[in-house]
């Protein structure tokens, strides 16, 4: 039994399920859901954090921000506590609102940026707000995941190695893409490993990660309004961009099996099982991560009346979210490399 005196020194590392029984097709998904931050961020909080502290960038009186569409800023907000720094996140309209309660509730100020930008996109505005704070006041540290390498780092010394550990068979790993670090860490640790592993990345339809023509996205998490700084393209394999209403529908599917995830995690599964259906007759170890579980998306992804005024009566589709039929979809997955 674990007794810690820290939250950040718990994260159940070793956690997988057996997607077969839900999808008919071998996936193993792997949990990272299970700290007391509630996603993978943990992991890049936690390195970032240390490396700042480390370098001398911060000190009692400094005030963490950053910019996060949610799960960051969580981690940032538990770990602040824990070690009594003050935290500002800065997020916008999207940022669920059980997430901003939770940061709150942890003692950390949240700001929301309202405007949104020509394309669709938040980050913009987020970001020039966070350089402003910044330049007004020399207490602020930002630590910008979106360029910070201990975001990736982080996930090449602890998540590929758990995987590899326990999958040393491994054929293929898909992985959500936002602001890439987990990507990034995944897919330079398994080009090192001593065996290949093809590396496929899931973004969302309307995100310009990868290219391609920025669109609406309402569900937090995965995708970007602008390439990612951190993104390697030659690390990658394949990428597979999957629809909103698709995330959903695999969400409620998970959920009617009795398993409660996250819209990043319901949008890397979707675009796997896409993929796998476009690999039939090989047997293959595959594994997804999954970033969050589903608590903080119930007045979301799981609430009616938002579902409906968003996206329509339809997107519900009681014999898709019931038995699903991947290989049979009208809009078949993008994939590059």
């Amino acid at each position: 039994m674990p007794v810690i005196s820290v939250p950040y020194s718990f994260n159940e590392a070793e956690l997988y399920v057996d997607l077969r029984p839900i999808f008919g097709r071998s996936l193993f998904l792997k949990c990272e859901g299970f700290n007391f931050a509630g996603s993978i961020k943990l992991k890049a909080a936690i390195e970032m954090v240390e490396t700042a502290e480390r370098d001398g960038d911060l000190t009692p009186e400094s005030i963490l921000v950053e910019s996060s569409s949610g799960n960051l800023g969580v981690a940032l907000s538990m770990i602040a506590a824990s070690k009594g720094y003050r935290f500002l996140c800065v997020t916008d309209s999207r940022c669920n609102l059980s997430t901003r309660l939770m940061m709150e509730a942890l003692g950390s100020q949240v700001h929301i940026i309202s405007g949104q930008e020509a394309n669709g996109g938040f980050l913009g505005a987020r970001i020039d707000y966070v350089r402003a704070l910044c330049a007004s006041d020399d207490r602020y540290v930002w630590l910008s995941q979106y360029t910070n390498p201990g975001n990736w780092k982080a996930h090449y010394r602890k998540t590929a190695p758990e995987i590899a550990r326990l999958f040393p068979g491994l054929d293929v790993l898909f992985v959500g893409a936002g602001t890439t670090g987990t990507l990034m860490g995944c897919a330079r640790y398994f080009r090192d490993w001593h065996r290949p592993v093809r590396i496929v990345a899931i973004d969302s339809v309307g995100s310009v990660a990868f290219g391609g023509a920025p669109g609406r996205r309402m569900i937090p998490g995965l995708g970007m309004s602008i390439r990612p700084p951190l993104l390697d393209e030659s690390y990658v394999d394949d990428v597979i961009r999957v629809e909103e209403a698709d995330t959903i529908r695999t969400c409620h599917r998970l959920a009617r099996r009795g398993f409660l995830f996250g819209g990043s995690t319901g949008t890397v599964v979707s675009g796997a099982m896409d993929w796998l259906a476009q690999h039939e007759g090989r047997e293959l170890t595959a594994v997804a991560i999954a970033p969050d579980l589903g608590d903080r998306y119930l007045d979301t992804i799981y609430q009616g009346n938002w579902l409906q005024d968003l996206y329509g009566d339809d997107v519900l589709d009681s014999d898709e979210v019931a038995a699903g039929s991947w290989a049979s979809s009208s809009s078949p997955p993008t994939r590059s490399g």
